[in-house]
């Protein structure tokens, strides 16, 4: 499923040319096509925009389900559009590697807009739609345009308000070129064991648990002890957190093999590193 990533700045345009796209890939091409939206996480998840945005923790947190919720979806055959701010450059760089890991081709559309235009667009909105100034102005303060010398935002497309998308070049830059090659870090090694694969669930299982048992049974919330392994986990994490970041690790792992013995130690960083 080649990956198309919308970005820009707030009220900038993003929603209206994915759906564009979308129509445009189905109607010509009959392509199938997804579209993965942030503002409907952010729905979903029963925060207002405005408030969402002035929390980084909650950010952080979506991010994570949208990362997670394309790579559920990449596939050879169809096209996914990520239609949301996507405006950290160390974001767009790990969407560009699982992109190269399952060998899909990728491309960016930049919605570029003036910040004062996009206010006026935003002042024009529906009061539950609108963004306040504090949050608009931080938006756009911390946004990270895509360059097209960054191979992670290549091939670029940058359109304005007025401009027409270039919807052929476009389907040629997903459609008539080679899938990417994935690098040696990337590259999925051939499974060696059924053992490997119950290993590793049980594993991460017990771990998991340990974690639950020593906050729901001891009260412990930081720096637990994982029996059996000599290990310690920092912050214990809610249930549906563990939950997520176990799945994570799971699929990065059945790609990346280590050693048995190494499942309990990367799982454990990989949790410290998350929590």
């Amino acid at each position: 499923m080649p990956l198309i990533v919308v970005t820009g700045i707030p009220s900038s345009g993003k929603s209206s040319r994915a759906l564009e796209l979308k129509g445009y890939l189905e109607k010509n091409h009959s392509k199938n096509v997804e579209i993965v939206s942030e503002l409907d996480a952010i729905v979903k998840a029963g925060y207002d925009k405005n408030t969402f945005y002035a929390d980084s923790r909650k950010e952080k947190s979506i991010r994570g389900d949208l990362k997670s919720e394309v790579q559920r979806r990449l596939n050879p055959n169809d096209t996914l559009i990520l239609d949301g701010s996507n405006y950290i450059k160390g974001y767009r760089y790990e969407l560009h590697c699982m992109s190269k890991l399952y060998k899909t081709p990728q491309c960016t559309i930049h919605c570029e807009i003036p910040a004062e235009h996009a206010w006026m667009l935003n002042n024009r909105r529906d009061e539950e739609h609108k963004y306040t100034r504090e949050i608009f102005d931080a938006l756009v303060a911390r946004y990270e345009a895509p360059d097209s010398r960054n191979r992670w935002d290549s091939p670029l497309f940058a359109v304005s308000p007025e401009d027409e998308l270039k919807h052929e070049e476009i389907y040629a830059a997903l459609y008539n070129v080679k899938a990417p090659k994935p690098n040696m870090s990337t590259q999925c090694p051939p499974l060696s064991s059924t053992n490997y694969l119950y290993e590793l669930d049980k594993v991460t299982q017990e771990i998991v648990s340990a974690i639950l048992s020593a906050k729901q049974t001891l009260g412990i919330e930081s720096n637990i002890k994982i029996p059996g392994y000599g290990l310690t986990v920092n912050r214990s994490g809610t249930g549906p957190q563990l939950t997520r970041l176990r799945r994570q690790f799971l699929t990065y792992s059945k790609m990346q093999q280590s050693e048995p013995s190494q499942i309990a130690p990367l799982f454990v960083q990989y949790l410290n590193k998350s929590l």
